[in-house]
């Protein structure tokens, strides 16, 4: 898959002015296995936010990590 931005998902969404929504409902995802929260990244490219809280990070970008590295093998 692709990352996107709260923001650009917020617009696509219809509903421009929600980023910061978005990222309740990321942080809200029971299931981040099957509905990939991760891919949802800052505007300047962070990894911000995760669900599991920010000391969880380190998950996001090792899941981050492994789909590039798939997608480039």
């Amino acid at each position: 898959g692709s990352t996107c931005t709260y923001a650009s998902l917020a617009k696509k969404i219809g509903r421009p002015k929600a980023a910061r929504s978005v990222g309740a409902a990321n942080a809200a995802n029971p299931i981040p296995i099957i509905i990939p929260c991760h891919r949802v990244i800052g505007s300047d490219g962070s990894l911000t936010g995760y669900g599991g809280g920010l000391e969880l990070l380190y998950i996001k970008e090792h899941l981050l990590n492994l789909e590039k590295a798939s997608t480039n093998s």
